[in-house]
């Protein structure tokens, strides 16, 4: 059996989730093991992937096996875009209550109701322009989540349209910091407690600079009252791992810069705790960014 039919037998179709301004698709996965309020993790495929492909390379659907975690799918469609990103610089789909976040808000709110998720335990990850739909949907909908991970994105509402998301993504004119923090606080009328936040990005990344992941950072900082140098450092896999605690002592923003990684998901494969598969994007540097951040979110089994 090949490794795409494979993929595509475990996900499952999700059908009837409420009006799709965004039309886009979506599939799921749900463990045997999975129990009455579960958590839910949302993920977020890049530009020219789909959600079997991105599966596939980041392992998600294996560590929901041994996890016992529910998982939504959006996917894009190559009618709305030719690359199939998702559209995160567009107006009418980077905001509450229209167009793609909305498509996605009403995927969630199936599976929750459908599956008996715990609400305050749903989460979500993506890659590139999946990374950038992440930023979207935690500052549009925060109360929706508890945690959400950015991988190679960038931060909410840095582009309005193409030719400024490829100017961003090439690592100029982000937003100043103060302009950083409105766009996210202005995005809702929620006042928190707001979702934690990892952030993970390659220092070679020459598809999106990673300027965009210390902006991301920032972004989020003031929103959690944690300003200034990390709270402390650690080595995690060979690799820095910056932590923000807020006053309680929680970690509250996680910041790993991969050296020598290009643009993609960071995975581990190999060994008894591998995940995903080496591909297009899917990038084996020896750290499984699927494991460590389900880790970050309390969903994995202690040793």
């Amino acid at each position: 059996m090949s490794t795409s039919s494979f993929a595509s037998e475990r996900l499952c179709v999700l059908e009837n989730f409420g009006t799709d301004p965004g039309l886009l698709s979506a599939d799921t996965y749900i463990p045997e093991s999975f129990p009455k309020n579960g958590p839910l993790v949302v993920v977020l495929h890049g530009s020219t992937q789909s959600p079997e492909s991105y599966d596939i390379g980041t392992g998600w659907s294996t560590l929901a096996d041994e996890c016992a975690i529910a998982l939504l799918f959006p996917g894009q469609r190559r009618a709305n875009n030719l690359i199939g990103s998702f559209n995160w610089f567009e107006t009418g789909d980077s905001q509450r209550g229209v167009g793609e976040p909305l498509s996605i808000r009403h995927m969630i709110k199936q599976v929750v109701d459908g599956h008996a998720i715990d609400p305050s335990r749903i989460f979500i990850t993506g890659m590139s322009s999946g990374g950038a739909m992440t930023s979207v949907m935690l500052a549009t909908y925060p109360e929706v989540f508890a945690g959400g991970a950015i991988i190679a994105g960038l931060p909410y509402h840095s582009a309005t349209n193409i030719m400024e998301a490829l100017v961003r993504m090439n690592g100029y004119g982000s937003p100043s910091d103060r302009q950083l923090d409105a766009l996210v606080r202005d995005a809702t009328t929620f006042t928190g407690p707001w979702p934690t936040i990892s952030v993970w990005h390659g220092d070679s990344d020459t598809t999106v600079d990673n300027s965009n992941a210390s902006s991301i950072v920032r972004q989020w900082q003031k929103i959690h009252k944690v300003e200034g140098p990390p709270t402390h450092v650690e080595m995690v896999d060979g690799y820095p791992r910056e932590v923000w605690c807020d006053a309680d002592g929680r970690v509250v923003i996680e910041y790993y810069i991969i050296g020598d990684m290009g643009h993609g998901t960071p995975i581990s494969a190999d060994g008894d705790k591998g995940l995903g598969k080496e591909g297009k994007y899917m990038l084996e540097v020896g750290i499984s960014s699927t494991r460590l951040i389900a880790d970050f979110w309390g969903l994995t089994q202690s040793a």
